[in-house]
């Protein structure tokens, strides 16, 4: 059993100044009843609480540290950057070599623009295929977050659902209604809407792979059925790569399935840990972004050196033989053990993983395919089992509605160590 006296002095201090104690809501805790741990340092696959204790990190910032944390190459580059100072607000070399390597890995980019956030990317990316239209509707799916842009704050997934909160008081009714929201993995409801609106639909937007429902794979077909449909209606596909991007494969879901946008939203693992985020795509839509064209985003930090050095160093360490073989094969041999420690102790739970990212649904009998099904776990059981492996020293999403992430250095002794640790936490959850 772990104590946490300095994390709850460190929480109650905190709450005083911050709303809620945290600067991300699902940081704290609510839902998996307990107090958040605050993280002084990470080396690795492991994180150290300011308490001392260690733990098995399958959180990893939610998705950036696929390379584990303050890997030694990433962190060079960083204070190499941090030598020539921090930020200039003008153009870097930097940018341009993390453009071209994002522009030669994923294919639908053909030119990118870079941000300091993944919702800024996708906000960005909306207002350029409004822009680009000339139309002011956008589609989104229930339990897709796209971070918290007015527009997206529709049935949004994530830490929306985790607390609970019904869209979100603060975005104007005339903004939320250019949002249309249908079913994830629902090609007929699409199509009903583009029957009924089409002329209407600037874009539609989606994560390829659902990560903020928890992680739930598209249905077969479901991504061609829709890069026909927005072809046919002159609307625009966006992936949200923020998660899947680098992270699924190389060039993202859109390689990994064989589909290609029209526009791309990044952000996470291009910043190896540091603020970015970036928007591409074709080069004819992006040229309608300002300087080139009417469409006006802006960014004081943008291309910011550190973050840029970052990206760069992490992107190159994954550009190697081997790596996503790696990934799957470790997280396949977690999940395929978590199965079996679940099935012997009776604990009904479905995990889905989707290459190196996966969650386990609990009080589940079928494969989840959409929010209505996510919504439907138990999350009281997904409580006990964080606080569970928690006191084993393995650090889970603190919600039903997040992936967990394996990384590069999650070696086969760390899947060992975690296996082992599940095996007592399923223990006392089947009491």
């Amino acid at each position: 059993m772990h104590h946490h006296i300095l994390s709850k002095a460190y929480f109650r201090r905190s709450q005083g100044v911050i709303p809620g104690g945290v600067n991300s809501p699902v940081r704290a805790c609510k839902s998996v009843g307990c107090d958040p741990v605050f993280i002084d340092r990470a080396l690795g696959p492991y994180i150290f609480d300011v308490d001392g204790n260690s733990y098995v990190d399958y959180v990893c910032s939610w998705g950036p540290m696929i390379l584990g944390h303050a890997h030694s190459e990433v962190s060079a580059a960083v204070a190499e950057a941090l030598e020539g100072g921090t930020s200039f607000g003008a153009p870097t070399w930097r940018e341009v070599a993390l453009a071209e390597k994002i522009v030669n890995l994923v294919p639908s980019i053909e030119q990118v623009r870079l941000v300091s956030s993944g919702t800024e990317a996708t906000m960005s990316a909306i207002r350029l295929a409004r822009g680009y239209t000339g139309r002011k509707k956008i589609l989104k799916f229930d339990g897709c977050y796209h971070g918290h842009a007015d527009s997206f704050l529709v049935k949004a997934g994530s830490g929306v659902a985790t607390l609970g909160i019904p869209g979100s008081p603060g975005v104007p009714e005339d903004i939320v209604a250019n949002t249309l929201a249908v079913p994830y993995n629902d090609l007929e409801a699409v199509r009903q809407v583009f029957e009924r609106e089409g002329a209407d639909i600037a874009a539609v937007i989606l994560e390829p792979v659902a990560a903020n429902m928890g992680v739930v794979p598209p249905g077969e077909g479901f991504l061609q059925g829709l890069r026909q449909l927005t072809s046919d209606n002159g609307a625009l596909l966006i992936f949200d790569e923020v998660i899947t991007g680098f992270r699924l494969a190389l060039g993202g879901a859109q390689e990994y399935f064989g589909i290609t946008p029209d526009l791309t939203c990044l952000g996470k693992i291009i910043g190896g840990g540091l603020p970015v985020g970036a928007y591409g795509g074709r080069r004819d839509i992006m040229e309608h972004i300002a300087p080139v064209g009417p469409v006006y985003q802006a960014g004081t930090l943008s291309g910011n050196p550190l973050a840029t050095a970052a990206g760069l160093a992490t992107l190159e360490a994954l550009d190697r033989p081997g790596i996503y073989e790696a990934l799957e094969q470790r997280a396949q041999v977690l999940v395929a053990g978590l199965n079996d420690i679940a099935s012997r102790y009776g604990i009904r739970c479905i995990i889905q993983r989707m290459g190196s990212m996966f969650t386990c649904f609990f009080g589940l009998d079928n494969p989840v395919k959409d929010f209505k099904g996510a919504s439907s776990a138990d999350t009281d059981a997904y409580g006990r089992y964080f606080r569970a492996m928690l006191d084993e020293g393995i650090y889970i999403a603190p919600s039903q509605f997040e992936a967990a992430f394996v990384s590069l250095a999650h070696t086969w002794d760390v899947i060992d160590e975690t296996l082992a640790a599940a095996e007592s936490a399923f223990k006392t959850l089947a009491g």
